[in-house]
């Protein structure tokens, strides 16, 4: 079936049987058109949980291709684009009348009057990472316009098509399944296991109580266990839950979850309105110190002290839970998706004092969410803004003696990755010689390191101490860079043949961090490409004419180190040496090789 009739198909039910479905918004369905002329499908929804965030938009299948057109979802103008390495890689945002914004990411070449114009602001501005704001009047588009290739560019794992729709205003991406796409889900979500919490202790300082979960035709319960009797008369619960659409296998996030206690709301959240500001707080709606010890995404169903997100919409608490007698207490945990389809979790439970087992926790001190929080020690430093934690936590802190060839201080370990920060926070820490002797300080930086993951900023030096910027805790260390970084890809012969080439790739590399990368050919500025943060590439064009050229590269690391390389090389039109026909008929080795075969079959 071609691919605009499976649209044809695909909307024609929709109208038949499936308006209506969708949550109950004010969203104008049939607004927007499918981005692709292929079979609506999508392997990612808004809310799918992602390290570090919510999942913002849908991934669109391009059937695992790239270079498929894409078409503007509605008429508007194209308001900008943006080019980086991470992230989006090469993207376009289009402004529509209705107030709404909708974005294309992961793109590959956009249509060519936009990809010329690009092109030359690149130049002009020398820079290939690039962010382009458009006035109405100079790309409007049609619904429908071809406005660019799919591809995989950026943070992308594999071809597809990222579609966003905002709020132009206030940049908050919404649920785009909730706008009457011919996307159809009679697939109601799949509840995995339920967690409970002691909330006595904040979350990073336990491990939850996991029961499994099954499925009946009255819902979900918990298999032989008709009334759940716990010690613990402060708790709270948390679900391991994922929705599917029909006719595909992809986990994709669910949409809304209630808690009620004797019928009840106690807390919900939904996922369907979140800005970039607010998505890294999926961190505090989920057991993110689980998750970084290696198991499932686990949701909260109670809203933490330091979650100031999005999703917690509506609630009559917190979520927690006071069990303040002996009597049975009826639970329900309502679970659906865009399209309405609920699932349901029901369970009794009760207190029963006598199986209160208080756990032994090691005495520290601790951190609160909701304050300013600072930690001092004499060579070591920690300050923490005041809406950087999601709840309490333990400090725990200690030094090594870890030193290398580049170290100047001790390496000082305060927590772990496993237990999140919403903003960055600052470290301060004091060289074991001051600057002057045997290094200057504008080459010092801090390094974060654990599990062999690292992360470095170069330091600023105020009053004593070295100081930087940080999100995650580890361990911190100061070192004094001297090393410029490295660059190869290209051979050391005096005048490189490049005629049968297509592109120039080159490598930078560093011990710590290359922060700039700046070609030039014969003297201009060369675009090279750096998608992925992999690899620099620079695609010939009719920017490097036939001759020889100068082609000089300078990368900078993160403290100013800096490396500078020279080639020459030619480029003339090149034509692929003719293949050596091949004689028909059997070779004599052939020939032989059969005779030794039937041979060994009459033996």
């Amino acid at each position: 079936m071609g691919q605009k009739v499976w649209l044809l198909v695909f909307f024609l039910l929709y109208f038949l049987f499936g308006q209506g479905q969708t949550a109950n918004k004010n969203y104008t369905k049939g607004y927007f058109r499918w981005p692709l002329d292929l079979k609506p499908e999508i392997v990612a929804n808004l809310g799918e949980l992602r390290n570090n965030h919510w999942h913002m938009g849908l991934d669109i299948r391009s059937n695992q291709k790239e270079n498929q057109q894409v078409y503007a979802a509605a008429a508007g103008y194209i308001a900008g684009i943006r080019i980086e390495p991470f992230g989006f890689g090469r993207s376009i945002f289009i402004n529509h009348p209705n107030g709404l914004t909708t974005v294309y990411a992961h793109l590959n070449d956009f249509f060519p009057a936009l990809e010329q114009y690009v092109t030359n602001q690149q130049y002009q501005r020398e820079s290939w990472a690039l962010e382009l704001e458009f006035s109405p009047k100079q790309f409007p588009v049609a619904k429908g316009t071809f406005i660019a290739f799919s591809g995989n560019t950026g943070g992308s794992q594999g071809p597809h098509l990222h579609f966003e729709i905002r709020d132009t205003k206030t940049a908050k991406c919404l649920n785009p399944l909730l706008f009457g796409f011919p996307l159809f889900d009679q697939v109601p979500p799949t509840i995995v296991k339920l967690a409970m919490y002691d909330r006595r202790f904040s979350v990073y300082e336990q491990t939850p109580q996991f029961f499994a979960v099954k499925k009946t035709d009255t819902g979900y319960i918990i298999p032989k266990v008709p009334v759940l009797r716990t010690g613990l008369n402060k708790l709270s619960f948390a679900i391991q839950a994922y929705d599917r659409i029909n006719g595909s296998n992809n986990q994709d996030g669910i949409y809304t979850a209630r808690l009620f206690l004797d019928d009840s709301l106690m807390s919900g959240f939904e996922v369907d309105s979140v800005s970039y500001q607010e998505t890294e707080y999926m961190n505090a709606h989920i057991d993110y110190r689980y998750k970084y010890n290696g198991g499932p995404f686990i949701q909260h169903l109670s809203v933490l002290p330091g979650n100031h997100g999005p999703a917690y919409k509506e609630h009559n608490s917190d979520g927690t839970i006071y069990l303040a007698d002996t009597s049975i207490h009826f639970v329900r945990v309502e679970v659906t998706d865009a399209y309405s389809n609920r699932s349901d979790l029901n369970f009794n439970i009760q207190y029963d004092p006598m199986l209160d087992k208080p756990p032994v926790h090691a005495e520290h001190p601790h951190f609160s969410p909701g304050i300013v929080n600072i930690f001092e020690k004499k060579d070591f430093e920690i300050f923490l803004p005041e809406y950087c934690l999601y709840d309490t936590i333990p400090v725990l802190y200690y030094t090594n003696t870890k030193e290398t060839e580049e170290s100047i201080s001790l390496e000082h370990a305060f927590d772990n990755p496993s237990i999140p920060v919403h903003k960055s926070f600052t470290v301060r820490l004091k060289p074991l010689q001051q600057p002057g002797i045997g290094y200057v300080k504008e080459k010092v930086l801090l390094r974060r390191e654990y599990g062999g993951r690292t992360s470095v900023r170069k330091a600023e030096w105020h009053n004593g101490f070295f100081v930087a910027e940080f999100g995650d805790f580890g361990n911190f260390q100061a070192f004094v860079d001297v090393k410029p970084p490295f660059i190869s890809g290209l051979a050391n012969s005096d005048t490189i043949d490049l005629s049968p080439a297509s592109r120039i790739v080159l490598k930078a590399t560093d011990n710590f961090d290359v922060e700039n990368f700046r070609a030039e050919l014969d003297g201009k500025w060369l675009r090279f490409t750096n998608d992925k943060g992999g690899s620099y590439v620079y695609v010939f064009d009719d920017r490097c004419p036939y001759g020889v050229h100068e082609l000089k590269v300078t990368v900078e690391d993160i403290v100013g180190n800096t490396t500078t390389r020279t080639w020459w090389f030619k480029k003339y039109p090149y034509t692929p040496p003719k293949k050596k026909p091949v004689k028909k008929g059997k070779s004599k080795r052939k020939t032989t090789s059969v005779k030794k075969k039937k041979a060994a079959r009459k033996k």
